[in-house]
């Protein structure tokens, strides 16, 4: 196991600390007749007992930063010795790099992303990272969107055309170089790449600055959509012999077929490939915290899916579908209980 020095975000006694502080600089200054308040003794000995975590989500316009955000209100409501944080970010290599970093303490990646990065291969040739597995989130669909007035029906055709291929470290940008190589197309020469969010991808789309853009996002999606209401789209198939390859050479992606419908103005079933999406953490977040973490997770999934839909994917049964990490001992135990 590789040793990284971390710069943990959690503020285990922050509040007791300064406490502490105020007392001996009292002390010091030859002030006998300090009076504590047990009041504030009590409040402190609680936040001498809290954790303050950061959990680095996405981009705005994606699915992981309002689910992040959903994750951490029923984590705050419902647990005393935890508060969560968010923050966005460029998503699944990014989050992984900030992991590994010690500037957060929890991220939702994409977990075929997250595999190369615990080999030390692809984005992460040559260094391997250490994290381990909380849960499976929910379902990760890599949606091929292009206009219909660009012509766009397979993958072939993005050759020559505009195209969002998502954030620079994001596991969207990782999968659409990996479907375009294999089908013998340069990202960077044989098309006009864009590093658009989704949500700028749509707008870009909408306006006719970009034919095409890759998302990977939850069925539905509610972006794409937006964008199928304002101009016509094509959902674009990966055809049999490139998913063959692509399932071949990847164990952790799964083929799935976007029923004609799912869309305004999608006539056709379209054929593309999809990831989980779990929680990971550093192998040295307390034990005790992950097991409630991951407690409330499974306790208050309805909870979840109220604010956003795909947290109704939250569940036992797929909790570690497709994993190829290490569980966390904490989230284990809770696995053991069930």
């Amino acid at each position: 196991m590789r040793t990284t020095t971390r710069k943990r975000s959690r503020t285990w006694r922050l509040a007791a600390a300064v406490a502490a502080s105020a007392l001996v600089l009292a002390a010091c200054n030859g002030d006998d007749d300090v009076v504590v308040d047990d009041d504030v003794v009590d409040d402190e000995a609680a936040a001498d007992d809290q954790a303050f975590l950061t959990m680095a989500t996405g981009s705005t316009g994606g699915t992981y930063f309002p689910l992040g955000g959903a994750m951490a209100g029923v984590w705050n409501d419902n647990l005393d010795n935890v508060r969560v944080n968010t923050q966005s970010s460029g998503a699944s290599v990014e989050n992984l790099r900030l992991l590994d970093g010690g500037e957060v303490d929890m991220i939702l990646a994409v977990n075929g992303v997250a595999d190369t990065a615990a080999a030390g291969t692809g984005e992460f040739d040559g260094t391997p990272l250490d994290f381990v597995t909380i849960a499976n989130i929910y379902g990760e669909v890599t949606q091929i969107v292009a206009t219909a007035d660009s012509g766009i029906t397979e993958i072939a055709d993005l050759a020559g055309a505009r195209v969002a291929l998502g954030p620079p470290g994001s596991g969207t940008e990782v999968i659409a170089r990996t479907i375009l190589e294999a089908e013998g197309i340069d990202p960077d020469t044989d098309i006009t790449p864009f590093n658009d969010t989704f949500g700028e991808a749509a707008d870009g789309l909408r306006d006719g600055r970009l034919d095409a853009a890759f998302a990977i996002l939850a069925l539905p999606a509610g972006s794409i959509e937006e964008v199928a209401t304002s101009v016509d789209i094509t959902l674009v198939s990966i055809p049999p012999d490139l998913m063959a390859t692509l399932l071949g050479d990847d164990p952790t992606l799964s083929e799935l077929t976007i029923e004609a419908g799912t869309y305004s103005g999608q006539d056709n079933d379209a054929v593309t490939v999809t990831n989980w999406a779990p929680l990971y953490a550093p192998r040295d977040l307390a034990d005790d915290i992950v097991y409630d973490l991951t407690r409330v997770l499974f306790e208050e999934t309805e909870s979840i899916a109220n604010a956003v839909a795909v947290g109704n994917q939250i569940q036992l049964d797929t909790a570690l579908d497709g994993n190829t990490i290490d569980v966390h001992p904490g989230a284990q135990r809770f696995y053991d209980e069930q």
